[in-house]
């Protein structure tokens, strides 16, 4: 049971390795790529207009409703310790730190990184990728880069404004809270909430926007020549990319938040 374990474990490893591996390479492709002026324009603001604009509403509800929340909950907290003049503080400095960068990279990989590998993974079964390079054409500089890209623009972007979509959201409902009034939500923020704080924040979703369009784009193009694995490596992309985003957000904490 013991040789079992560990060579289950082993397989694990060895699998992790190769991935590992894969995917450091099709990042270096891409950078490579975007280094050598290979970028298609005209396709990648077609990619800005679909990861971006057409992820905003999904991501400025959600954002909006978690601050709805949080500043719920926030009010009726600060009001029993009777530190009623900082909720607005403790609601912006929650939503820059940690919700708005992780909510919007999940919404993001569960929308954009899904249909990411679906497609790419439709275009590989149907050969549409082996195509390309019989064209003498490079299907990461064709495909994957506009991707990646317009992720790591407009994922900042989409936290930016979800960080003031969702302190506004706690300002609606700190407000109905007895404890505190709509002049001492706001008056909290000057002094404490810090300019590095927010620039953190979307520092943070750049990182996230380059794992999502990394993952996304990678199990498009390593799926098996089979329609029912495309489903498979759709699925594998949200849930890759929602642990990595978690990982690499705890890195990204302690490297630039230290105190």
């Amino acid at each position: 049971m013991l040789i079992g374990l560990v060579t289950a474990l082993g397989r694990q490893f060895i699998s992790f390795l190769s991935y590992f591996g894969k995917t450091t390479q099709l990042h270096l492709s891409i950078w490579r790529g975007l280094l050598t002026g290979r970028l298609g324009y005209r396709v990648t603001v077609q990619q800005l207009a679909e990861i971006g604009v057409n992820s905003l509403a999904i991501a400025v509800v959600t954002l909006l409703l978690s601050g709805m929340v949080i500043g719920y909950h926030m009010s009726v907290q600060a009001g029993k310790l009777g530190v009623s003049e900082l909720v607005g503080w403790f609601v912006s400095e929650t939503m820059c730190r940690e919700l708005g960068p992780v909510l919007v990279a999940f919404v993001v990989a569960a929308r954009v990184g899904s249909a990411m590998a679906a497609e790419l993974g439709s275009m590989r079964v149907t050969e549409q990728i082996d195509a390309l390079r019989a064209m003498a054409t490079d299907p990461v500089d064709y495909l994957v880069l506009p991707r990646y890209v317009a992720c790591l623009v407009m994922v900042p972007l989409l936290v930016f404004i979800g960080d003031i979509v969702g302190v506004t959201g706690g300002y609606v409902m700190a407000v109905l809270s007895p404890s505190i009034n709509q002049t001492v939500y706001f008056d909290s923020l000057p002094g404490n909430l810090e300019v590095w704080t927010v620039v953190a924040g979307v520092i943070k979703a750049a990182f996230f926007g380059m794992i999502i369009a990394l993952v996304g784009c990678h199990q498009g193009l390593t799926c098996r020549r089979a329609s029912e694995d495309v489903g498979r490596a759709t699925t594998r992309s949200v849930v890759y990319s929602i642990m990595l985003v978690y990982a690499a957000n705890l890195v990204l904490t302690t490297i630039l938040y230290p105190k």
